[in-house]
This record gives C-alpha cells, sequence and structure tokens, in this order.
C-alpha cells in the first residue's frame, strides 16, 4: 500500500508539470478572448475575494500575495519586493489569460508547490469576468 501511494506522488509530481508546460507554453499575453467573454462590473466585485491578498497597485505595499499591476505579459514569480514560492521562481511561464484561466480554477493543481491558499474559481464565467476587470484594472494601474 506505501508503494502504491508513493508511486502515485511520484507520478503526479512528474506528470503534472509537464501537463501544464504545453498550455504554458502556447498562450499569447496580448490575446483576449477569455476577458472579452467577460463582464468587468461582475469581475470587480469577484475581485473582493482577492483584494485581501493582492494590491492593483506597483506604489502599494504587496500584501500576503504580490501586486497584480501589469500581470498580463509578466513573467510568473518575478514581480520585485515579493517572496515567490520556489514552484513560481522556477515556473518559466509568462501570465496570460490562457494561463490565468487555469490558475484561477485551480491554483495548486496547476502549479504544485505554490503559496496560493486559494481554492480556486469553479465556475469558467466567474473566471472570465474577473479577468475582465484584471484586464481593465491592471492597464490603469500601470498607466
Amino acid at each position: 500500500m506505501k508503494f502504491l501511494a508513493k508511486t502515485a506522488v511520484f507520478m503526479a509530481i512528474a506528470v503534472v508539470p509537464t501537463a501544464t508546460l504545453s498550455v504554458m507554453a502556447s498562450a499569447d499575453a496580448a490575446d483576449t478572448t477569455i476577458s472579452a467573454a467577460g463582464d468587468a462590473v461582475k469581475g470587480k466585485r469577484l475581485f473582493n475575494r482577492c483584494k485581501a491578498c493582492h494590491n492593483l497597485t506597483a506604489t502599494a505595499r504587496p500584501r500576503i500575495g504580490p501586486n497584480l499591476d501589469s500581470l498580463f505579459g509578466r513573467q510568473a514569480g518575478s514581480k520585485d519586493g515579493f517572496k515567490y514560492s520556489k514552484a513560481l521562481q522556477e515556473a518559466g511561464f509568462e501570465w496570460t489569460e490562457k494561463n490565468l484561466d487555469e490558475w484561477l480554477a485551480q491554483p495548486r493543481t496547476f502549479l504544485p508547490g505554490n503559496k496560493m491558499a486559494f481554492a480556486g474559481l469553479r465556475k469558467e464565467q466567474d473566471r472570465k469576468d474577473l479577468m475582465a476587470y484584471l484586464r481593465e484594472a491592471t492597464v490603469e494601474a500601470a498607466e
């Protein structure tokens, strides 16, 4: 029984990053397909779940999570002034809508070993709405 459990853990560690790398590598930071199908007003309300840990501006002091200004197109784990998990420091992908959608659905599954305690947004429309808001809010914050 112990052997099977260890084998399952090893396989999960070995397989998950490879599966997500194909998603991460094929994404385009300028692609707004997901956010275009969302409602930024609803997304702003959804962001209330996020703002306990994240700010939208570069000038605000980071909270539990990194600031989200200039999020799209930014290398994961690269925001100055924030101490990232080893998993995010070594992730090697940019934040695109496709990657963020996968991340927001199940952060622990998307990138095992990250420190984000958020369980995820299960509803696809909620993720679209949140991304529509982040597209607006993070651009405004970056200007």
